[in-house]
């Protein structure tokens, strides 16, 4: 059996945890490591061999179009089929991510495997493979952020006075459309007072003069993923916002020059929040610094408070402060960074082509 480098290496974390086997549930994850779509289908790795488990709708498809791995179709459920797989490859401890499956789900495997089988924890194996990016993601990801920036250029024009949120949105669809691509996520438009909702939604709110406008726009290029945010002002910034504005791209410019391989995700937080604090804004930044981008626009590592991650070379961070005045506006500037050796490289258009 050949097996990708992914795989190999979610078996030598298998190993170091004590495992027999892993199951992967997540079709994201398990897209990751077989490479293929994941529909209805869980993915069974042991020392051996690696099952790729689904149904009948899928199953010949499959077996066209995965290399090294086993394609099985279950009769009964996938449960049944996993609890078969296990016994015929000898498993007796098999690792689940809880995160992925369901408390049903679990109690059947339980039940299923009675006595023979131990279910383990082993939340995250797959999220720190996924975080640390081959060059092969990284270009994808690039592409992704170039058309992200083309976005931005295309709708700067469009803002204008009387032009609505959905307005914005339609014409980004139509972007989207001639591109071939689609969003990463439903896009943040967010005109005057509506900015000061993080995650504010589209609304038929018109733009008028003197506001900002925070519109927040991911792109999907072959399944890899951008995030990116930007804030446009129409006619002339009062000093207020200006002031704050600055203060909020000098508090990223303070996480760039800390992040680097070996950093606490949490201690990158900090340095922006502390930064913040000296403007008496830090009640103001009421959201995570963070997260990881790949495959999914969410995902490992989260620069947080809360977050145990330590940064490594190649993985892919969003960096985005942001201050929120609920009833008059809020600021955020969110850019995409590459953890490289010494430090971290700010993703930029021209140099990325």
């Amino acid at each position: 059996m050949t097996l990708t480098s992914r795989l190999r290496k979610v078996i030598a974390t298998m190993h170091l945890l004590d495992l027999d086997a892993i199951l992967i549930k997540d079709e994201t994850d398990i897209r990751y490591l077989s490479e293929y779509p994941a529909h209805d289908a869980w993915l069974l790795v042991t020392s051996r061999q690696v099952f790729y488990i689904t149904d009948g709708r899928y199953i010949e498809e499959v077996k066209k179009s995965l290399r090294g791995i086993t394609p099985v179709q279950f009769k009964r459920s996938l449960s049944e089929e996993v609890v078969t797989c296990c016994i015929r490859a000898r498993v007796r401890r098999l690792g689940v991510d809880e995160r992925h499956i369901s408390v049903e789900q679990y109690k059947r495997l339980k039940v299923l495997s009675r006595k023979n089988i131990s279910l383990v924890k082993c939340n995250g194996c797959v999220d720190e493979l996924r975080a640390v990016k081959e060059p092969g993601e990284l270009k994808l990801m690039r592409q992704a952020f170039d058309l992200n920036l083309k976005a931005y250029r295309v709708i700067k024009s469009f803002l204008k006075p009387g032009v609505s949120e959905i307005d914005i949105l339609h014409r980004l669809e139509a972007f989207i459309r001639k591109e071939g691509v689609a969003f990463a996520f439903d896009p943040i438009i967010a005109s005057g007072p509506n900015s000061a909702y993080p995650h504010a939604r589209v609304t038929g709110r018109r733009l008028c003069r003197k506001e900002p406008v925070l519109i927040d726009l991911g792109i999907d290029y072959k399944g890899y993923k951008s995030d990116l945010t930007r804030m446009f002002f129409l006619d002339t910034m009062p000093t207020s916002y200006r002031d704050v504005l600055t203060i909020v791209r000098d508090a990223q410019e303070e996480a760039f020059k800390v992040i680097r391989p070996g950093i606490m995700a949490r201690d990158v937080d900090a340095v922006v929040r502390n930064y913040l604090k000296k403007y008496g804004l830090e009640e103001r930044f009421t959201h995570s610094l963070g997260h990881g981008v790949g495959l999914d626009v969410h995902e490992a590592p989260r620069l947080s408070v809360m977050s145990d991650a330590v940064l490594k070379e190649n993985m892919v961070c969003t960096v985005e402060p942001g201050v929120y005045f609920p009833g008059k506006y809020g600021i955020r500037l969110e850019e995409m960074v590459l953890i490289t050796p010494k430090g971290c490289e700010v993703f930029c258009g021209d140099h990325d082509q």
